[in-house]
């Protein structure tokens, strides 16, 4: 009972030991890993926050919180619908599908249908030169006579002779020309209805009858002609003046509803196909 009994306590001291002793290293040791797990958490911190610096700097350019709500917002503006003054069907009609233009497409294309002979036209050359003076970059304007008639024919060529001549610099100035056909026509009843009498018109700009005479039958002024007709063809022109924004839309005073109101529907149609 004795021996059992020193034995009991023997066991007892080595169990205890066992708990102790190893508790020392582990109290003792991660101390230090503990430092070292620090001192790298540390660095590990200092590089990652060097890191991050550097990136930032790298990437600069890239929108903060706040700007980037401002690019949304700004992303957003062309989706957000708006209200448009005219409408399809009352102020203007659609051509279906989109003619051809004169020129290229790198510009809006404003394009008017007259004639020298049409008061309404005479009225409104006025309004539209104005116009035509200060219209927005990207929009090429152009007019393009009717022909409907013998003598509408004449006065066409007569237009595309003095815009060539004009454009070589033989007439120094092309606004002077038409202004001084509308004022032969509407104030002094001139009605330039033959050859002879147009070329004595030229003579008044300096145009001899020779240079007259080689542009008045060339292929170019031909051409002209050829492509006016086919334009007033596929725009179904049956009027003057008629406007035609874009080879999609087309217009007069009935549509719109007064001259003066036409440039405001041109102005919106520009707007409108300037943000396609």
């Amino acid at each position: 009972m004795r021996n059992s009994l020193l034995l009991s306590i023997a066991l007892l001291a080595i169990a205890a030991c066992g708990q102790e002793e190893p508790a020392q290293p582990v109290v003792e040791e991660p101390a230090m890993v503990e430092e070292a797990v620090v001192e790298d958490a540390t660095e590990s911190t200092e590089a990652a926050e060097e890191t991050e610096a550097t990136v930032v700097e790298e990437s600069a350019a890239e929108p903060t919180a706040d700007e980037q709500a401002i690019v949304l917002a700004q992303a957003e503006v062309p989706a957000v619908a708006r209200e448009w003054q005219f409408k399809e069907g009352e102020h203007y009609i659609r051509l279906v599908p989109t003619q051809p233009t004169l020129g290229g497409a790198d510009k809006i294309e404003v394009a008017e249908f007259f004639y020298y002979l049409c008061p309404h036209c005479y009225n409104f050359e006025p309004l539209i030169k104005e116009w035509a003076a200060g219209k927005p970059a990207n929009v090429r304007f152009v007019q393009v006579p009717a022909m409907w008639n013998q003598i509408l024919v004449l006065h066409a060529r007569m237009y595309y002779t003095a815009e060539i001549l004009a454009r070589n610099g033989a007439i120094e100035d092309a606004e002077a020309f038409n202004a001084t056909v509308y004022e032969e026509i509407h104030r002094r009843n001139n009605r330039l209805s033959s050859e002879a009498s147009i070329q004595r018109l030229f003579e008044r700009f300096n145009i001899s009858a020779d240079e007259f005479t080689r542009i008045w039958n060339s292929f170019e002024v031909d051409q002209k002609l050829r492509v006016a007709a086919d334009l007033a063809r596929r725009y179904s022109v049956a009027s003057t003046p008629t406007m035609v924004v874009n080879g999609k839309y087309r217009f007069g005073a009935q549509e719109a509803g007064g001259y003066p109101i036409v440039l405001e529907v041109v102005d919106e149609l520009v707007v409108r196909e300037s943000a396609r």
